[in-house]
């Protein structure tokens, strides 16, 4: 589990694909204390497992499933990332929750200053935009960030000072790809509401709206 603050930013020293899978080394500092073979960093939103450690970087695996839902395998040597370890049972809970499991992908439309804070506007498709709303949370390149806006076709968010240096989002230009990933918590509201609505289905413990409006909510 990881709630997108990020703790620093790591440069991808290598990166090597053969197919849709492969294997990513990376420069980092902060994220590498008391971590281990077998445990999971956030990259760029990504929940890979750590295979190796040494000296100031650690390897990762990415299998064809994350190749195919982030932007991950399209990343080159030299390119900065998000880093974050997974949350500490004793952490403060300062984002939301996130799992690191990567919905699709984004595209920036543009970067708009507006007097201390910057306006994103992303473009995705209909299956990530139906379960994001305004004033709730998204994850974009493993950022836990607030939906500013929502259209028929992309939403915004608006970055503060502190998100923009200390995360690569704002090192993005229009027409970069970003991950993202929906706000678990609503997709299985979605996925218990559909069982619920599901035709013929005897014996459904789903949630439907009926039972939503019995008991107030």
């Amino acid at each position: 589990m990881f709630t997108g603050i990020i703790e620093e930013t790591g440069k991808i020293r290598q990166i090597l694909m053969a197919g849709n899978s492969g294997q990513i080394r990376i420069e980092a500092l902060k994220v590498l204390e008391g971590t281990k073979e077998g445990d999971s960093i956030a990259v760029n939103g990504v929940c890979l497992t750590v295979t190796s450690l040494s000296r100031g970087e650690f390897t990762a695996d990415i299998m064809a499933e994350t190749y195919r839902r982030s932007g991950l395998g399209q990343q080159k040597a030299g390119d900065l990332v998000n880093l974050e370890r997974a949350m500490a049972a004793d952490g403060r809970f300062g984002g939301h929750i996130m799992s690191g499991h990567i919905d699709g992908t984004g595209v920036i439309e543009s970067l708009r200053r507006e007097e201390n804070a910057v306006w994103v506007s992303i473009r995705t498709e209909h299956k990530i935009l139906r379960l994001i709303v305004e004033k709730g949370s998204v994850g974009i390149d493993g950022i836990s960030l607030t939906v500013a806006a929502v259209s028929d076709r992309g939403f915004q968010v608006s970055v503060i000072p502190h998100t923009g240096e200390e995360t690569t989002l704002l090192k993005k230009k229009p027409g970069d790809l970003v991950n993202l990933e929906n706000d678990i918590v609503g997709k299985y509201v979605e996925k218990l509401l559909g069982a619920g609505r599901t035709e013929n289905k005897e014996n459904s413990c789903g949630l439907t709206m009926e039972f939503l409006e019995e008991y107030g909510i």
